[in-house]
């Protein structure tokens, strides 16, 4: 740890007493005050913090990166002694006063979490090879796309400061983390032991340390970035050559995964030129047995790729590393980079689902919950064959929506696009015929659908039989996407 046990604990004490908590601190600042620090904006939370009492000093150094006299911090951090505080890093000289050594966040209701100071509060200085990454956009979309069942044991891969712990601990009976750098490993210690958490850490490069057991819940942000292999900094750069890095990790589930275990983690893939890139990603689940969703979230060019990650730790200013990575991208026909979520899972059935598909629209919070219901409908699809369809009885999503584009021509309005689409869960979007929006417009729950069809070739004049046929993988297709949903009562 970063800390002694007794300095953790005094740490606690002091930021306790502050009420340096993500409520406390919006209490503090108010409102606009709290949503100008959201954009880097301090100077309403350095007006609100000018008499320096124990919150204020602990605002002005840890949330707007302050350099405060040295009696003041000393004060604020009081009980744990100012000369731990230093030796630990939380807390470093800088001319004639102390600042933040570490990124010390108040997070959720009352937890903190410790890591690096980021690159963009300390222009110029260059990050530790072992930089230990805070609360970025990535750390938050696995927070909100993981599921959350209870379970027995849970596993984070690479587990950098411990965020993803630190959630799992909420309701994982055992939490085991993993982390290839010793330093992150102090940090996740450190969070660990801040919040009253107990954790197994371990050290080694991804799966190794747990190789031969068996996890119920795995959850991993690994270093994902896509490239010629180069390593520079280990939060980000797995040391893989392109996207392999994705590949590994689905190639690695089925032995690490309990029956009925769910893995989550994040993973950038290529778009190379003439190649489909869901058929590249769909290709690293061939022979896990697992069900696999992955969607694609973001999609970038290289040049806006290259230059995110170089101004992440600091090297925009390179031209020889941009040109070299781009050089690469160039190298392997590499047109674009997706970036998205895969959540895998052991079913134990004989023929695994498999689905690589885009998702950029917003989706209903929190994406965990939406990926587990995705699951269940899975579960439910895969026990009828086409007569169990047949036989249930369905209905129309809540709030489900028809739009439609049609032309004004000589005889009136003609319908050219017919759209079902839903404003919650997922929010999907379908094109759909006549026969389909009559499909779903019958579906109330009172009949099931061999009869509902009965009525609808009828009306159509089409063989029942024939309509029924084809009715079956569109029923199961719209069952998936939750635009209508099988009555179980």
């Amino acid at each position: 740890m970063l800390l002694s046990p007794a300095g953790v604990d005094a740490l606690r004490t002091a930021l306790t007493l502050a009420r340096f908590t993500a409520n406390g601190i919006a209490d503090r600042l108010g409102p606009q005050g709290t949503g100008a620090v959201a954009r880097n904006d301090y100077r309403a939370a350095l007006r609100a913090t000018e008499d320096r009492d124990r919150l204020a000093t602990l605002i002005r150094v840890f949330i707007c990166d302050q350099t405060e006299p040295e009696a003041a911090v000393a004060a604020a951090l009081a009980p744990l002694a100012l000369d731990e505080a230093l030796a630990g890093g939380i807390v470093e000289r800088h001319g004639d006063g102390l600042r933040a050594g570490v990124d010390l966040e108040p997070y959720g209701d009352d937890w903190w979490v410790l890591a690096d100071v980021p690159a963009s509060a300390r222009p110029g200085r260059p990050l530790h090879a072992e930089h230990v990454l805070g609360i970025g956009g990535a750390t938050q979309t696995l927070i909100s796309a993981a599921v959350r069942p209870t379970v027995d044991t849970a596993l984070d891969l690479g587990t950098g400061s411990g965020v993803q712990a630190l959630h799992l601990g909420t309701h994982a009976r055992r939490v085991t983390a993993t982390d290839v750098s010793e330093r992150a490993l102090r940090f996740a210690a450190t969070t660990a032991a801040l919040n009253g958490q107990d954790w197994e850490l371990l050290r080694g490069d991804m799966v190794a340390p747990v190789a031969g057991r068996r996890f119920d819940l795995v959850v991993s942000n690994p270093p994902f970035v896509v490239g010629p292999g180069t390593t520079t900094h280990v939060y980000r750069d797995s040391g893989r050559v392109g996207d392999a890095i994705g590949a590994e990790l689905a190639a690695a589930a089925p032995d690490l995964l309990t029956e009925g275990g769910t893995m989550q983690y994040l993973a950038n893939w290529v778009h190379v030129t003439g190649e489909d890139w869901a058929e590249r990603v769909t290709g690293w689940f061939a022979g896990t047995g697992l069900d696999a969703w992955v969607i694609q979230r973001e999609v970038a060019d290289p040049m806006a790729y290259v230059n995110l990650w170089l101004t992440d730790v600091g090297e925009s200013a390179d031209p020889q590393r941009m040109a070299a990575w781009l050089d690469w991208f160039d190298a392997h026909k590499v047109e674009a980079i997706g970036f998205g979520i895969v959540s895998l899972r052991r079913s134990g059935h004989d023929q695994p689902v498999v689905r690589v598909e885009d998702l950029r629209q917003r989706v209903e919070p929190p994406l965990g919950d939406r990926i587990g219901e995705w699951f269940a409908r899975q579960d439910w699809l895969r026990t009828r064959d086409t007569e169990g369809l047949l036989a249930a009885r369905y209905r129309a999503a809540d709030g489900l929506q028809l739009r439609q584009e049609a032309t004004m021509g000589d005889d009136g309005w003609a319908v050219d696009r017919q759209v079902l689409a839903m404003p919650r869960g997922l929010r999907w979007s379908e094109e759909i015929d006549p026969l389909v929006l009559a499909l779903v417009g019958g579906a109330d729950g009172r009949l099931p659908l061999r009869d509902q069809l009965a009525l609808l070739a009828a009306a159509h004049d089409v063989a029942p039989d024939e309509l029924a046929e084809a009715a079956g993988p569109i029923v199961a297709h719209l069952v998936e996407r939750g635009i209508v949903e099988p009555v179980t009562d």
